[in-house]
């Protein structure tokens, strides 16, 4: 859990205590390609610390998966409204490749949070990184075209352009796999 101390230590003041207190919270767990890490109609329980792989939101409709985002190393997967209002997930979370993650249950992290100021620190950061991150995307379908969008993520996010899949990104992107891989020719024309 190394990389997760070193993370927590990137986003917050964090003492031994504090590290102690939170021990009970965490899990580590790996899930294999296609693992579900949230099924829609469940309500969120956690949060996942992405410590290696990568794992994506999506929902289905009418048959075909909508992809809404990715989630690399050193990220947080959750549904933040279900894991804050209990209500149940309206997309799924799975596994793109394997993965490991360390698991925050929800309620020994809020026990834990009762005891120390640090751990009610890094739950709020967590959730603020999340919330910036959601909100960076939602800025960017609202604003940009679609090949806009593209040269956004290949300037701030290549990772994802090196990772997932033509079909995925398209999904994500809001376009045809083939409308986007006519982007991607133009792009390099």
């Amino acid at each position: 859990m190394e990389k997760l101390l070193k993370y927590i230590h990137s986003l917050t003041e964090f003492s031994e205590e504090s590290w102690s207190l939170l021990q009970p919270a965490l899990s580590k767990r790996q899930f294999n390609k296609n693992g579900y890490l949230l099924k829609e109609g469940t309500v969120c329980q956690s949060l996942f610390y992405i410590e290696t792989g990568y794992c994506k939101s999506f929902y289905q409709l009418d048959g075909t998966i909508k992809n809404t985002g990715f989630f690399f190393e050193n990220d947080i997967a959750t549904n933040i409204n279900s894991f804050g209002s209990g209500e149940k997930s309206k997309f799924n979370i799975i596994a793109c490749e394997s993965l490991e993650v360390v698991i925050f249950d929800k309620q020994k992290l809020f026990e834990a949070a009762k005891q120390s100021p640090q751990i009610e620190a890094l739950g709020r950061n967590c959730i603020r990184l999340f919330a910036s991150k959601q909100e960076e995307f939602s800025t960017i379908f609202k604003l940009y075209t679609a090949q806009e969008r593209l040269a956004y993520l290949e300037l701030n996010h290549p990772e994802m352009l090196q990772r997932v899949s033509l079909t995925q990104l398209a999904s994500f992107l809001g376009v045809a796999r083939e409308t986007l891989s006519r982007i991607r020719k133009r792009r390099i024309q």
